[in-house]
């Protein structure tokens, strides 16, 4: 299956400080604050909403193209997408810019403070589906990107009569009412978690029961107590995947959606669709940022086999 995978790609850079902020704020005084804290560790990670379900897809078997717009600073980047499977043709590196990047300065009582570059991100905008890619897509993810990128991503999937999955994710909070109507009722797919969902909800005035009336199919997550796909009529709960320790939960949403278009992508049903990505999303848990984690089809396969039943369909992607 051809999948696009549209979205941010960035860098993560994280420290850590050994004391508590709020012991270096003086009350009163916040109005002309002036401080700096010396930190014991900073570590780079990968990441963007985009590139991390590329490279999960790409775990699952799959050649995604990741289309979105990456920095002068984005060759090391591109060489681990390239080694790990993911089509990098699609990205347009931006000269004399660095790649999107979250700053974030994390304390003893895990308080943050953090600042994200939107960097080369912000010139998404205007980089056209027919211009990243030369073969027309099967499906179209559009995840959180630069908002008018996703805006006009969605506008040309549907000029062009393109499928598209439609995840607005953190984004919801900055896109206005009419382009969150207007991306629901035309994907077909939307995907977002529960506290999203209300917001969607409460912008444009859709209802679940008007989204899969009008034959989209709807998936909410729910964190720690699984998903929940409404589809053709019919509501799935899936599971969480029991998970052997609890490392970092950032990205396993993404984890989660790679999964899930994997299962698409092998034709499965909605159920076993959605407890690949439950699995997909337990890996991810495990690992301290959202690309450590690592695994063969045959070793995913074992595993999900060990809490879940999918009556030989896996057996498909052993060869």
């Amino acid at each position: 299956m051809n999948i696009v995978v549209s979205g941010s790609i960035a860098y993560d850079y994280l420290m850590r400080f050994p004391g508590r902020f709020r012991e270096h704020l003086i009350e009163g005084k916040l109005d002309r604050i002036s401080v700096s804290f010396l930190v014991e560790t900073l570590v780079r990670e990968r990441g963007g909403s985009g590139a991390n379900i590329a490279y999960n897809l790409a775990l699952l078997g799959e050649r995604p193209i990741l289309m979105g717009t990456a920095g002068s600073d984005f060759a090391e980047y591109k060489a681990w997408l390239d080694a790990h499977g993911v089509d990098t043709s699609a990205v347009r590196v931006i000269p004399d810019v660095f790649t999107a990047s979250f700053f974030a300065n994390i304390d003893t009582d895990s308080n943050q403070i953090g600042s994200f570059f939107t960097g080369a991100m912000a010139y998404a905008r205007g980089y056209r589906l027919a211009e990243a890619v030369s073969v027309r897509p099967d499906l179209v993810v559009v995840s959180p990107n630069d908002p008018v990128a996703m805006a006009e991503l969605v506008d040309e999937c549907c000029q062009g009569g393109i499928p598209f999955v439609f995840d607005p994710s953190q984004q919801v909070i900055w896109l206005d009412a009419d382009f969150l109507r207007h991306g629901a009722e035309r994907c077909t797919l939307l995907i977002v978690n529960e506290y999203e969902w209300e917001m969607i909800a409460k912008k444009t005035g859709l209802t679940r029961e008007q989204l899969v009336r009008a034959g989209k199919t709807l998936i909410v997550t729910h964190g720690s107590s699984g998903s929940h796909i409404y589809a053709g009529g019919e509501h799935y709960i899936i599971p969480v995947f029991p998970v052997a320790r609890v490392a970092d939960p950032t990205g396993i949403g993404d984890a989660y959606r790679a999964g899930l278009l994997k299962g698409i992508a092998s034709g499965f049903g909605w159920e076993l669709c959605g407890k690949i990505g439950a699995v997909a999303a337990a890996y991810a848990l495990e690992h301290t940022g959202t690309q450590n984690h690592h695994y063969t089809l045959p070793e995913f396969v074992e595993r999900f086999r060990t809490a879940f039943d999918d009556e030989g369909a896996l057996d498909a992607w052993l060869g």
